[in-house]
């Protein structure tokens, strides 16, 4: 089976809990997958379940074994959702609808922590936590759909690689529902770009333009430029949520995580894409 891609992730732009720990393991259940004909999207599900489970866990936290179990639950998502995208470029069945379901699981999976958490904290802490929670939720989509938008943006542009596709602004829906979503997704990406929508014509002219060595030399460049800033942009990751997560429900302050979520890391997102902007602003394409 031809691969057309390399099926592990970019390692010089990944958080080191998942080149060390993560994706490996991840790694190592893609070929029972895909020899067992189990396709991406059952595991993008049975990550789901678990990312669910984890969130009665954290429910009922106040025990600590329990958030340790929550802890464990959420690191089980994290492996599955490292195979599902390993496995789909394995197989070249990378689709619209998968990225989809992968995009839904990963924000019903912290969904339902939060609905966990609220559970455990309203009775104590009263009704005024739900708009905290709900506030910290919209923050915490705007900032994935910008850490992932990154990713993309260097995918594409550092590395060629065609399966992370970048979204077109002014772009329409396609028909049915998988389309609908799928660009709804796209426009919170654009949204929280930080430069990268009206970088990407120019930097594509300039590869269309370029003879392949060239276009490979402005590679390089972008690479060199843009994987430090990368890689720091693992704090919006989910590793970075997870860990959070658990330290704060084992210590028996959950409240803690929707104050860092809304305040700390909000601040943070603005920061990022106002250095962002410069980047993209100063690369040079000579």
């Amino acid at each position: 089976m031809s691969t057309p891609e390399p099926v592990r992730r970019a390692q010089e732009i990944e958080s080191w809990s998942n080149r060390v720990l993560v994706h490996p393991l991840s790694a190592k259940l893609v070929p029972w997958f895909a020899a067992h004909g189990i396709t991406p999207n059952q595991v993008s599900l049975g990550g789901l379940a678990c990312g669910v489970l984890a969130g009665v866990a954290y429910a009922f936290s106040y025990h600590s074994s329990l958030a340790v179990l929550g802890f464990a639950l959420m690191f089980a998502w994290h492996v599955l959702d490292g195979a599902d995208g390993q496995l789909a470029r394995l197989t070249n069945s990378f689709s619209e609808l998968g990225k989809i379901i992968d995009g839904v699981c990963d924000y019903v999976t912290f969904t339902a922590i939060y609905i966990g958490f609220a559970y455990l904290l309203m009775p104590r802490a009263g009704d005024w936590v739900l708009g905290l929670i709900i506030l910290s939720g919209a923050a915490h989509a705007l900032q994935s759909a910008s850490f992932e938008m990154q990713r993309q943006v260097y995918n594409v542009f550092g590395l060629g690689r065609k399966s992370a596709a970048l979204p077109v602004p002014g772009s329409a829906a396609k028909p049915g529902l998988a389309g609908t979503l799928y660009w709804v997704y796209e426009r919170a990406q654009i949204l929280m770009a930080g430069g990268a929508a009206s970088f990407t014509p120019i930097f594509k002219a300039a590869l269309a333009s370029a003879c392949p060595e060239e276009a490979e030399a402005l590679r390089a460049k972008f690479r060199a430029q843009f994987a430090p800033i990368i890689r720091q942009w693992a704090l919006f990751s989910s590793n970075t949520r997870t860990g959070l997560i658990f330290l704060c429900a084992v210590t028996g302050w959950p409240l803690l995580y929707f104050v860092v979520e809304l305040l700390v890391l909000s601040w943070a997102l603005w920061w990022f894409l106002r250095r962002q902007r410069g980047l993209y602003g100063g690369f040079e394409l000579t």
